[in-house]
């Protein structure tokens, strides 16, 4: 099996995994959002190593990853102007524009589209081996595909060790969910999967802003037809390639189920009760917000629950969640039951997280 080791971001150290890169490997380093595991994003047999180590479908497509502006004119045929508004208001940072793309970037990462998404990092470790490598990285998540995505070097090494031969530490990462993907190519901004920037934020800047049918589809089905229509109705939606990763399949899952509790905040405590009474002598794990588990504290006496943060701090919920959902696997728990928050600003994206974890099932009351 191979070794993986976890190093620190030094000098000699970045350089090594530069070096690992150029020969056409794969290395797993930090980014503001989530680790990513990366490779040369113009040589499709090294971007081929990533599918293999996250078990990733090849049609899933990836991201690229540049270091500086200059770079973007490498993998995109055009730059529209509302693109360069966006640059200039949110880059270095968590957004990824989805552009036409060059002959040199290969049709297998972008799962045969003739567009490609590409960002511009925050993280100063990022950029630094983006520009000691000198090509952009394809990178998605650095985790087993489906999985929880990792913020921290310890998640990567727990679903990658054996898989890649290092993974650079750079602490928790900042943001705690993937970046926002904004479709550039027409004549209005698409977002294809919520993120740190915001829908508001980017109507600021780019004027109107259209969510991809895509995202509600499978939630409509779900609803309609139960949960177990989703990965039905996510392959009719998508015969081609999806427009972007997390699209079709199923992401950030804990291994035991997890279904969301949607409810006024002032009759979460009881909705919560409800459904415990229904679970007695199983084994339960609770996602909640500090003030549902304040509220609960009596019911939830022998369960396993995890906080996720005030309700007022979508950004600490964000940062925390994916921690969140990777803790019930160290549990024996056998389902999980989750809090629905506000999907106004970021909660759009902490939501849709949460909801793709649950494969759609939600109970309302």
């Amino acid at each position: 099996m191979l070794s993986t080791r976890v190093l620190p971001p030094t000098a000699a150290a970045m350089e090594e995994a530069a070096a690992i890169l150029r020969a056409g490997g794969v290395v797993a380093f930090p980014t503001e959002t989530v680790y990513g595991l990366g490779a040369n994003g113009f040589d499709a047999a090294a971007c081929a190593k990533i599918y293999e180590a996250k078990g990733r479908p090849s049609d899933n497509p990836l991201i690229l990853h540049i270091a500086h502006r200059a770079m973007l004119d490498e993998v995109a045929l055009a730059v529209p102007e509302m693109a360069e508004r966006l640059l200039a208001a949110f880059c270095p940072g968590p957004l990824t524009l989805v552009l036409r793309r060059r002959a040199a970037v290969p049709a297998s990462i972008t799962g045969g589209l003739a567009t490609v998404g590409v960002r511009l990092p925050e993280n100063d470790v990022a950029r630094a081996l983006i520009r000691a490598a000198g090509f952009p990285l394809a990178a998605p998540s650095a985790n087993t595909s489906g999985r929880p995505s990792p913020t921290t070097a310890a998640a990567v090494l727990a679903d990658l060790a054996g898989r890649i031969p290092l993974i650079l530490d750079g602490g928790p990462c900042r943001f705690g969910v993937e970046s926002t993907i904004v479709d550039v190519t027409g004549d209005a901004a698409v977002i294809l999967r919520p993120g740190a920037i915001t829908r508001e934020m980017i109507e600021e800047v780019a004027g109107a802003v259209q969510l991809d049918p895509g995202l509600l589809a499978q939630e409509r089905a779900a609803r309609a037809s139960g949960a177990e229509a989703v990965d039905e109705a996510g392959d009719a939606l998508f015969d081609a390639a999806p427009r972007a990763p997390g699209m079709k399949y199923t992401h950030y899952a804990p291994c035991a189920p997890l279904t969301l509790i949607a409810a006024a905040p002032a009759d979460l405590p009881a909705a919560f009760r409800r459904v415990l009474a229904e679970e007695t002598g199983k084994a339960v794990g609770l996602l909640v917000t500090d003030e549902t588990a304040a509220a609960l504290a009596d019911d939830a006496e022998g369960r396993f629950l995890v906080r996720l943060g005030a309700r007022d701090d979508m950004h600490a919920i964000a940062a925390r969640l994916y921690e969140a959902l990777r803790a019930f696997d160290e549990t024996s728990v056998s389902c999980i039951f989750g809090e629905a928050l506000d999907e106004n600003g970021l909660g759009l994206a902490v939501m849709n997280r949460l909801k793709k974890a649950a494969g759609y099932r939600i109970r309302s009351f």
